[in-house]
């Protein structure tokens, strides 16, 4: 697992989260058709392509590490991480309330979770 690339992960989606959460306060739906729609969107997409270089580079890491690890559920992890936000992004986008940019909140706030669970995984000591 690359450190850096966790640590700036973690910090974009709590960003993509804050925003998401000012969208719902103020009632609007995030559309990419506003400005500020396509900026929230690039977010959205940069945050994506970062967790597709960790699943990358985790499952190489994986395949070529002599180390014991839970190989299931860090690739779990690793995978289930990259289905939250397209999922997310999916229902808001049907759902034009603020409900729908609720889950955006929701699955912008999950992915810290995973990359923080991820990387336990990795680092942890086996027997301990």
């Amino acid at each position: 697992m690359i450190d850096a690339l966790s640590d700036t992960l973690i910090w974009v989606a709590l960003a993509a989260a804050v925003w998401a959460l000012v969208l719902v306060v103020l009632n609007r739906p995030p559309l990419p058709g506003p400005k500020d729609g396509w900026a929230f969107f690039g977010l959205l997409a940069l945050l994506e392509l970062g967790l597709l270089a960790q699943a990358v580079v985790g499952l190489v890491q994986l395949a070529t590490t002599d180390r014991d690890v839970a190989g299931l559920a860090f690739a779990g992890y690793l995978l289930g991480a990259l289905l939250i936000l397209p999922v997310a992004a999916y229902w808001s986008l049907a759902e034009r309330t603020r409900w729908g940019t609720a889950v955006l909140v929701v699955g912008a706030l999950a992915l810290p979770v995973m990359v923080v669970r991820m990387h336990q995984v990795w680092t942890a000591v086996p027997g301990g």
